[in-house]
């Protein structure tokens, strides 16, 4: 069990720390993984906004394993009147009222330093206003079974260090929950251009024919050191294991590895040999290895359409969201927002 503790935070925090607790002092984390009704599901991750009562039937879709979602009619930050509001409502269609929304939020992720990993409430507001919206309207929703999560993605806003995108990270926090923050607080204090994150990619590739649902996820994170004269691409795969309601995959974590070491590109042929010859670190048994179960996480998608989607680990759906612009399709069309 010990064995695998060392490389595992080494591939946490991207060096290596030498002392960590005792596996045995870690106890299996209980699972989070519960199926809420979307009022529920909002309230669950901003427990201060307040939502309005079931009123509109036409209005209400099939969320999560069959539970209800129904209109939110307030809005955040919003400071017109009601009768204002309904007014500009009203003359907008649903598509239009979605596209404004997303619009606002593309402006703000890119004025956002991404890659500072700094919460920005203003953000985080419009995201929740993007996932009453899709929940009103009935867009964006079911996305483990809507077949538009399959394609290519890029990060454009993270509300933890650009690193946490990453499935195995999430993991990590699983099979170290009483140390994973301070572990992640030393390289997260590494101040540029010392350390630079980012971009961070991720690939999916979905069989919705199957049943349960399977496929796979890759997460690639760039991480350079030293001024940019060591790069690397800290790459994570994970199989699909099967849907978790309508709106989650259950995914599990099989390797990682630095893959594109800039270090070793200048060794030229022998390092490119190196790079493609040595195996990948088997962090989904080394993870088992510490606590059982810990593998094995949950990427909840409350909004996906053709071109923009907002995932949360669904063991910290009040603290981790992310959004994420496609850049391809499944067969490798290319869009733009």
């Amino acid at each position: 069990m010990m064995l695998y503790q060392q490389p595992l935070i080494s591939a946490a925090v991207v060096l290596t720390i030498s002392v960590i607790p005792s596996a045995s002092s870690f106890s299996a984390p209980p699972s989070n993984h519960q199926h809420y009704s979307c009022r529920q599901y909002l309230d669950a991750i901003h427990p201060r906004q307040h939502h309005d009562s079931y009123t509109s039937v036409a209005r209400r879709q099939r969320c999560a394993g069959g539970c209800i979602i129904s209109q939110h009619a307030s809005s955040l930050g919003s400071t017109a009147s009601p009768e204002t509001e309904d007014n500009t409502s009203s003359s907008l269609s649903a598509s239009e009222r979605i596209e404004n929304c997303k619009r606002e939020l593309i402006q703000q992720c890119n004025a956002h330093e991404s890659s500072s990993g700094k919460k920005s409430s203003t953000i985080e507001n419009k995201i929740l206003e993007l996932e009453q919206l899709g929940a009103e309207l009935g867009i964006g929703l079911e996305s483990s079974l809507s077949g538009l999560l399959s394609g290519e993605w890029e990060l454009v806003y993270a509300s933890d260090d650009v690193t946490r995108s990453s499935p195995f990270f999430w993991a990590f926090r699983r099979a170290f929950p009483d140390s994973s923050d301070q572990i992640f607080g030393i390289t997260d204090a590494i101040p540029p251009p010392i350390k630079q994150v980012g971009p961070a990619l991720q690939t999916i590739n979905v069989d919705h024919e199957s049943r349960p649902i399977t496929g796979t996820l890759v997460s690639r994170v760039k991480v350079a050191t030293l001024g940019g004269l060591a790069t690397s691409i800290m790459t994570t795969r994970c199989s699909i294991l099967c849907e978790d309601g309508v709106d989650g995959l259950r995914l599990k974590v099989k390797s990682t590895k630095p893959e594109g070491s800039t270090i070793l590109q200048k060794l030229g042929p022998l390092g490119e040999f190196v790079n493609s010859s040595s195996p990948p670190f088997p962090s989904g048994e080394a993870l088992e290895s510490v606590v059982t179960g810990s593998s094995e996480v949950v990427m909840r998608t409350t909004y996906c359409d053709a071109g923009l989607r907002v995932s949360r680990n669904a063991d910290r759906t009040q603290e981790d969201v992310f959004v994420w612009k496609r850049v391809k399709f499944g067969r490798g069309s290319t869009v733009s927002l």
